[in-house]
């Protein structure tokens, strides 16, 4: 597995972002079909297909962590940061892939962050 680092700028407050980032309603608004939650476990759901992840980090506006259950060292995360001077909002995706996938993983976060720009109005 290879680690996969990607950096959006989105015009928004961390505040909103982090709600769409961290709310099972939030989720499924441009990540997942679906989005169950339990506890800490969500369960996405993609056309039938269902995965669930354990959030196992969250600092309110600034970071989330999910940690796959089916693969336990596997984890994605959302890292919000916001420039001093400019104010300006960037989304740092921290995902894992195959070797051989990495340009495919980047493809599809580049759709669902556009997906996810598309529902802020960003």
């Amino acid at each position: 597995m290879v680690k996969v680092q990607l950096e959006y700028i989105v015009n928004c407050s961390p505040k909103v972002l982090f709600n769409r980032l961290s709310s099972a309603s939030g989720l499924a608004e441009w990540f997942a079909d679906d989005v169950r939650v339990h506890g800490k476990r969500f369960t996405f759901i993609w056309e039938g297909s269902e995965q669930t992840a354990e959030l196992t980090l969250r600092k309110e506006n600034r970071l989330v962590r999910f940690n796959w259950i089916e693969d336990e060292d596997s984890f994605f995360e959302f890292k919000i940061s916001q420039d001093e001077l400019t104010g300006e909002v960037a989304l740092l995706v921290v995902d894992f892939s195959e070797e051989d996938e990495v340009q495919e993983t980047r493809e599809l976060w580049n759709t669902q962050i556009a997906d996810l720009k598309q529902v802020l109005g960003s």
